[in-house]
């Protein structure tokens, strides 16, 4: 054998290991459920469990899931957001490297921002065309709106 079929059997195995490790990973960390539109999925990771138990409180619990305020709207938008999380949440929780309480990233709060302003576009539009203000950030006052602030946490403005 030539030294061009040991590196294809190098790179075949180093390709194998890297999909046999990242599958038992997506299973063993219900990484499916992620694809879901169920919020419990979002408490899979121990760090998530006060913002789920938050959301679990909030008025919007009745109106909205996870999926409708922290992903864009439409497929493509949807699935890219949640696999950069996805991938970003992964890395950090391996890495342990991440701010304790978990804070949103700022594409991310761009996203939710956009949420708050599509279910309540009517109170945004009354609030803001009166006084031709520019536009104004809900997250600026109600950062804690689905996520009421438990002990230890603190909000990211």
């Amino acid at each position: 054998m030539g030294a061009r079929s040991w590196l294809l059997i190098a790179l075949a195995s180093c390709v194998g290991i890297a999909l046999g490790i990242g599958g038992f990973t997506f299973t063993y960390a219900k990484g499916y459920a992620y694809l879901t539109n169920d919020p419990a999925a979002c408490a899979n990771c121990h760090v998530m469990h006060e913002q789920y138990d938050g959301w679990m409180k909030s008025s919007h619990h009745s109106v909205a899931t996870c999926n409708d305020c922290h992903t864009p709207p439409g497929l493509v938008g949807k699935y890219a957001t949640k696999a950069s999380n996805g991938f970003w949440h992964s890395f950090y929780f391996t890495t342990g490297n991440f701010h304790e309480p978990i804070q949103i990233r700022p594409g991310n709060r761009v996203v939710t921002e956009q949420a708050c302003r599509k279910c309540h576009s009517e109170m945004v539009e009354a609030l803001e065309a009166p006084h031709g203000a520019e536009e104004t950030s809900c997250l600026r006052c109600h950062n804690s709106v689905g996520h009421p602030e438990g002990k230890g946490q603190s909000a990211q403005r």
